[in-house]
């Protein structure tokens, strides 16, 4: 009797499992966005014993994230900008070369393109290791290499989101125009976030302070740097940010030791 009993259950298992599989994955950052605000520590210090990410500036919009579980990530990833070993996964973008490649090392084994050559929204949203890694699709302009058409591609970029200590970590890509609520619905609770601040290429410096103001995250680190002095970003964002200019090209966060004021940190040592 028990072993008929066991062999039922397996079969359910067996039927139950791809549907299983195929169900979303329960994205924490959108669930904290519906959420109350969060109780915020007044020390701006390490919490013992919580899980930390390290971030890296690389250069132009490639950061190197690396999780408690040791997986590493690079955003916006050419090739150009290497820290260390090789990343375990790298999101790309196709604005220009300096944030994708079409031939990235043979040994990366997670490639997550921003774009989709059907036409289609590309749709990224998985686990992988220690970490859930989905993207919000917008618009790009287009370039000489593309088809005739409107001036805007339809979702050739990506912003992508990344869930890890409980952290939730975003890049904006190389965004050309400003987010509409649905947008920022998709996106959810960002606690650290990648903005690209040159001004021109991407979008106006008061374009990317407005969407920066909205996203509200504790931490934000400029990318795209090469045209804009950092002051004229900091004035458009307002005195609600505090500046933490480091020397170090990389620092270590938890979610408990997130500043008590949204802060810039501006990391130099590239």
């Amino acid at each position: 009797m028990s072993r008929l009993l066991l062999t039922a259950l397996a079969c359910l298992g067996w039927m139950f499992a791809p549907a299983l599989a195929q169900q979303p994955l329960r994205s924490e950052c959108l669930a904290m966005a519906d959420a109350a605000p969060r109780v915020m520590s007044v020390a701006y210090r390490k919490a013992a014993g919580s899980p930390e990410v390290e971030i890296t500036y690389a250069g132009h919009s490639t950061y190197f994230i690396d999780t408690p579980g040791g997986l590493r990530i690079a955003t916006d990833y050419s090739g150009a900008y290497q820290v260390g070993r090789l990343p375990d996964v790298v999101t790309m973008n196709r604005a220009h070369s300096t944030h994708y490649s079409l031939y990235p090392d043979k040994r990366i084994p997670h490639v997550l393109h921003g774009w989709s050559d059907d036409g289609k929204p590309a749709i990224v949203s998985q686990r992988i290791s220690d970490t859930i890694i989905r993207n919000v699709t917008t618009d790009i302009r287009r370039y000489f290499s593309d088809d005739l058409g409107s001036d805007m591609l339809r979702d050739g970029n990506s912003i992508f989101i990344f869930e890890a200590a409980g952290l939730c970590i975003g890049h904006l890509g190389h965004l050309h125009h400003k987010l509409d609520d649905s947008h920022f619905a998709q996106i959810g609770r960002l606690d650290i976030v990648m903005v690209p601040i040159d001004g021109t290429y991407t979008m106006s410096l008061d374009g990317i302070s407005e969407i920066t103001k909205r996203l509200r995250a504790s931490v934000v680190l400029p990318m795209h740097r090469f045209a804009t002095p950092l002051d004229d970003f900091m004035r458009r964002i307002g005195q609600q940010f505090e500046i933490d200019r480091r020397i170090e090209r990389s620092f270590r966060m938890s979610r408990d030791a997130l500043p008590p004021k949204p802060t810039v940190i501006i990391l130099d040592g590239v």
